[in-house]
Order: structure tokens, then C-alpha cells, then sequence
């Protein structure tokens, strides 16, 4: 997301104003993006160690109709099985997928987090890496990679717990989660920082655009709606908490006139978006597993939630219909 500091006072002359400039210049400093990219070439490879594990001519037999059989072992399931070309869902399930079954009532909440690196095939996994890598390596030249590594990891971590609270009968993975917390991030970083963007009303309409058409997709069956939903809240909330930058005049106060000076480091709206973020996510976080482990089901809590992940029409059936 594209912006310059335009603060009220860059751009003048005060005795102090070729340091002041050169500050906020300091303050645009880019990282070198590479967690990202790590994150990408995990998700590669566990889906390569999934195809492995899944070696579908061994499980089907002979004349099996596995999807490009020249791959041998790493051949795909049939698409009448999963058309998204990928393992079987048992190969999913033995590799850590999301399954409500598993993480109450043999405590195995791991898979909150191993069922981030999981695909359910290679159209998932290019659809899922392709956006990870337009949003998350651009969040991290501008944060750090401590910052959206944080973001990245927790936001799939809140989404397999509201995935978990809902969809109890079949098993999720993917990566969803958090790239949809990388987008909630990036629509609170231009919030708790809006003063220092340009066209700054054109970029809040383009991530809004951009969120509610992946959530739309969502509501199609088979697509678990919950993760990305989770996942968005949760980094919505931490880039209120990670990313609010400082006031312009903190960066280099030391070489500024004494009238350029600011004795805060942030401002008064930053400070209570941060307060408050803070208790929701600590609080959404805590609630949500606690009525996880209870073996708590989402829908006796709202029922009309059903229509958040499918929403069913004459071409298609949602789940338990």
C-alpha cells in the first residue's frame, strides 16, 4: 500500500525544515522481505511431503484413476474425490488437518496451528501462495518481519478457532486464515495511520473491495468461510496493536526547532485503538478456546451464521441439507 508522509508541517520551511524532511524519509525505511517467502516455500513443501504421504496408485490399486498418474506416487487423487487436485481427505487428516473430533476429544489443539501449512491441492496452494505473496511481502518491507510474522501466524491461529467453533463434521486446512489477517492488518495499518497516506480515501476503498469479494467467494460450498472471517478479525485487530507508526515530529525530534516538537510518541486516537484492540483480541482469543474445549458448537450461539460460510441456491446444496 502505497503512501507519503504529509503530515501538517512537512513541507515548510521553518528554520528546522531540510532536517525535518530527511526524517521523514528515515521514518519510510524498507526491510528486506524474506519471512514471507520462508512462509511460501513451507507451504510448498508441505504439500509436496502431503503428495508423498498420499501415494495414491498404492491406496486405489490397480487401474486406479488417479490425475496425472506419471507422477507416480505424487499423483493426484480422482477428481471426483477432490477436484482441486490434491490428497486424499484421510492423508489431510493424518497430516494435522483441522478436525473438531480431534482437537476435543483427544486434546490434539496442535493442529490449530499445523493446519495452516496444509492444502487441500495444488489449486488452493497456488491461489493461497500467489496472495500471500502480493500482500504479506509488501506489509513486511514496510513492518519487519517480526511484526507480520506475528500477524501471519496468529491470524491463522484465530481462524482454525472460529473454523473449529463451526464446522465440526469435516476436515479444513489452507492458509486462508492468515492471508485474510494480512489484509485485516493492512486495513488497520491505513486506519491508525491515516494521516501520513496520499490518496488515502482511493486505498480504503480498495481493500474494502478486495475483503468483502474474498469473503463473498466464501460463501460458496466447500470453502470455509469461518478462517478467512477469523483470520481477518484477528489481524485486523493486531495491526492496531503492531503497526501504528509514530507522529512524524517524534521521529527527529532531537534535530527539530523547538515549535516542530511533539511529546508524545503517538496519538491520543492511536493510543486508544491499541488499549482497545488489545482486550478484543486477547479476549476473542481466550473465549474462543475455551468454549473450543468445552466441545462448544458455534450454531447453538447463532444460528443465522450458517449463511456466513454457504449460503444455498437452486445449482447447489450447503452441508446438512
Amino acid at each position: 500500500m502505497a503512501g507519503e508522509d504529509i503530515e501538517s508541517g512537512a513541507g515548510k520551511n521553518r528554520g528546522g525544515g531540510a532536517n525535518y524532511a530527511i526524517h521523514a524519509e528515515e521514518r519510510d525505511t524498507q526491510w528486506i522481505s524474506w519471512m514471507i517467502p520462508v512462509f511460501i516455500v513451507a507451504n510448498i513443501a508441505v504439500f509436496v511431503m502431503e503428495m508423498y504421504v498420499n501415494n495414491c496408485p498404492k491406496h486405489i490399486g490397480p487401474g486406479n484413476k488417479c490425475v496425472a498418474r506419471f507422477l507416480g506416487r505424487f499423483s493426484f487423487q480422482p477428481l471426483s474425490e477432490n477436484p482441486l487436485l490434491g490428497p486424499s481427505a484421510s492423508t489431510l487428516e493424518k497430516m494435522g488437518g483441522l478436525q473438531w473430533t480431534k482437537i476435543v476429544h483427544q486434546h490434539q489443539g496442535w493442529r490449530l496451528i499445523s493446519s495452516i501449512w496444509l492444502h487441500a491441492g495444488i489449486i488452493h496452494l497456488v491461489s493461497n501462495v500467489l496472495c500471500i505473496a502480493l500482500v504479506g511481502i509488501r506489509l513486511e518491507q514496510q513492518c519487519g518481519f517480526v511484526r507480520i510474522g506475528a500477524i501471519y501466524l496468529l491470524s491463522g491461529f484465530g481462524g482454525s478457532i472460529l473454523s473449529s467453533l463451526f464446522i465440526q463434521n469435516s476436515i479444513s486446512v489452507g492458509a486462508s486464515g492468515a492471508l485474510f489477517g494480512l489484509l485485516g492488518a493492512m486495513l488497520s495499518e491505513l486506519i491508525t495511520n491515516w494521516n501520513i497516506y496520499t490518496h488515502k480515501v482511493a486505498a480504503l476503498l480498495t481493500i474494502l473491495v478486495i475483503v468483502i469479494i474474498n469473503l463473498a467467494v466464501g460463501i460458496l460450498p466447500h470453502v470455509d468461510n469461518f478462517a478467512h472471517i477469523g483470520g481477518f478479525l484477528t489481524g485486523f485487530l493486531l495491526g492496531f496493536v503492531l503497526l501504528p507508526r509514530p507522529q512524524l515530529g517524534w521521529v527527529g525530534r532531537h534535530n527539530l526547532p523547538a515549535d516542530l516538537r511533539v511529546k508524545s510518541k503517538y496519538k491520543a486516537y492511536q493510543y486508544v485503538l491499541w488499549l482497545v484492540s488489545l482486550v478484543l483480541l486477547i479476549a476473542g482469543l481466550t473465549v474462543g478456546l475455551v468454549m473450543l474445549f468445552r466441545g462448544k458448537n458455534g450454531y447453538e450461539h447463532c444460528h443465522w451464521c450458517r449463511y456466513l460460510t454457504c449460503v444455498p441456491t437452486s445449482k447447489w446444496k450447503c452441508d446438512g441439507e
